[in-house]
């Protein structure tokens, strides 16, 4: 199949290729990939949301605490780019095993750990051995599946967006609230690590160390790419509350970072083995899908954050009597994505429109949760979420498709890099952007309502008093700057629909040629 972008000859798969053999060791293999990438999506966010029970365990101020969650961060963007160099370079079986080990044997020894600095660390080697993890899944499904199932393990890959942030609420409130074992917010990960490691051992090939790759490395362009990470990272994360630029931190670590992100980049342009390949942006569905899926990203928020948001802060609800809504998404995950995933496969279907369909469905929900009140619970709060549920996956596999359709299998490592290190820069911003305009909003809202109650004040036979009045206030403030949300989550979405139009048709993939043969065995493996 040959595909032409906007007049750049643009790789693509080609159906006379020889026909991949996946064997039940790959299978195996590519299952721990699976399995490890998605215990470290849940690592992260179980983490994030079990931080105000650790906090309040230890005795650590809300401050100083939420430096473990912006540690943990800044670890898994600095890994992000270049996790597909290092495996390629050490073999991916041992690179992904030496990840799990790491990760595991940290999560084992954090509960034992009082000291906050200490922690801040753990948690920062923790997020750089999570976050090489998921990058792999995306090299893995270019590099051994064949055109005839490729597609499904894209679908296996989006669910590292659509199910493990939804499913982690579950597992934190069971931990927190079920059990009433905090430390078991970092142990749930262990038997995961294990699995996953034998898996991998025993199924990926045995590849040599390749250490010619390391003398014809960019290092120097690594050291600044990290250096920009980390300061962004710092600043988005840290952003909202310490009030952006009024906040010298902030404010050198965003200008700094970026000035250091544009040398990293034109290092990379330039140099003859760079970990990114920037050229690849040359093709229209790259450089434009890239930046659709950083505005997804952060249109997903209306899923997961804005009902969670509204729960705890009006509700009083706690992790576990809030996962059901995060289930409601997160389980139909296990299906929807395959079921896109055939739909693209048959070619009456244009992966534009279902993607564009998705989109269409996110905003229906987040419209429908726009009007939302303060007598709303869990049960009002279930027809936005099948929405999510359906949408998410039609979206994302969708986008997916459109983009690695114009990427070599050679070029595999350097896209997984690129769009593994968008994946956390969308979600930074979404969460930085959505607590801010909560921030924002909340302001305005209190200042209108308390001029309405001023002017009813002399009215009212039986005025209430400050501390009721302020109480309804906020609370209706709170209410209003989550519809506010939803709809510039909405209105987002519908903005991407005729964007992603704009992206180069990809037929369906020829799958005239017989199907994958599964063996026993395979002599790739030693």
């Amino acid at each position: 199949m040959s595909v032409t972008v906007s007049s750049v000859s643009v790789p693509a798969p080609h159906p006379e290729a020889p026909r991949a053999v996946l064997s039940i060791r790959t299978i195996a293999g590519l299952t721990g990939i699976f399995i490890g990438a998605m215990m470290a999506g849940l690592n992260n966010r179980v983490g994030a949301l079990g931080l105000a029970d650790v906090r309040g365990v230890l005795g650590f101020g809300m401050d100083d605490a939420s430096w473990l969650g912006t540690s943990y961060t800044v670890g898994e963007l600095i890994a992000t780019p270049f996790a597909t160099w290092f495996a390629i370079t050490l073999s991916v079986r041992r690179f992904h095993r030496l990840m799990l080990t790491i990760c595991a044997v940290i999560a084992a020894l954090i509960p034992f750990v009082h000291d906050l600095n200490f922690l801040i660390g753990l948690r920062f080697l923790q997020g750089i051995s999570s976050g090489a993890l998921i990058p792999i899944l995306m090299m893995a499904a270019l590099k051994f599946l064949p055109p005839s199932i490729r597609l499904h393990g894209l679908a296996l890959y989006a669910m590292t967006a659509t199910f493990a942030p939804n499913l982690a609420i579950w597992l934190a409130g069971q931990w927190t609230d079920g059990l009433n074992e905090w430390p078991l917010i970092y142990w749930q990960i262990i038997p995961v690590c294990f699995l996953a490691g034998l898996l991998s051992s025993w199924g990926l090939p045995h590849d040599r160390i390749q250490t010619e790759r390391f003398k014809d490395a960019n290092w120097p362009g690594m050291f600044l790419g990290v250096m920009a990470l980390a300061l962004i990272a710092i600043g988005l994360d840290q952003g909202v509350r310490l009030d952006w630029f009024n906040s010298p931190l902030i404010t050198i670590s965003l200008i700094a970072g970026l000035i250091f992100l544009a040398i990293y980049l034109v290092t990379e342009w330039f140099h003859h083995a760079p970990f990114l390949k920037l050229q690849l942006l040359a093709r229209r569905n790259l450089w434009l899908g890239s930046s659709i899926f950083v505005a997804l990203l952060v249109t997903l928020m209306s899923g997961a954050q804005l009902p969670a948001n509204y729960l705890g802060a009006i509700q009083d609800y706690r992790a576990l009597q809030i996962a059901p809504i995060g289930l409601l998404i997160a389980l139909p995950q296990l299906l929807l994505g395959s079921i896109v995933a055939l739909l693209l496969y048959q070619r009456r279907f244009d992966a534009r429109y279902v993607f564009a369909l998705g989109l269409g469905l996110i905003a229906v929900a987040c419209f429908l949760g726009a009007q939302l009140t303060a007598e709303w619970n869990r049960e009002q709060f279930f027809i936005t979420q099948i929405l999510q549920a359906v949408g998410q996956p039609m979206a994302i596999v969708s986008e997916l498709f459109l983009m690695t359709s114009v990427v070599h299998a050679s070029e595999g490592p350097y896209f997984s890099g690129t769009i593994n290190t968008l994946r956390v820069f969308g979600t930074l911003i979404g969460a930085a952007a959505i607590g801010q305009l909560l921030a924002v909003r909340g302001r305005f809202h209190s200042e209108i309502l308390l001029d309405h109650a001023g002017l009813l004040g002399n009215t009212l036979s039986e005025p209430l008093a400050p501390s009721q009045l302020m109480a309804i206030i906020a609370q209706q403030s709170a209410v209003l700057s989550v519809a506010d949300a939803y709809r510039i989550l909405g209105g987002l979405a519908l903005l991407l629909i005729p964007v992603v139009l704009r992206l180069t048709y990809i037929p369906a993939p020829n799958l005239s040629p017989a199907p994958t043969h599964v063996s026993p065995s395979s002599s790739s493996h030693g």
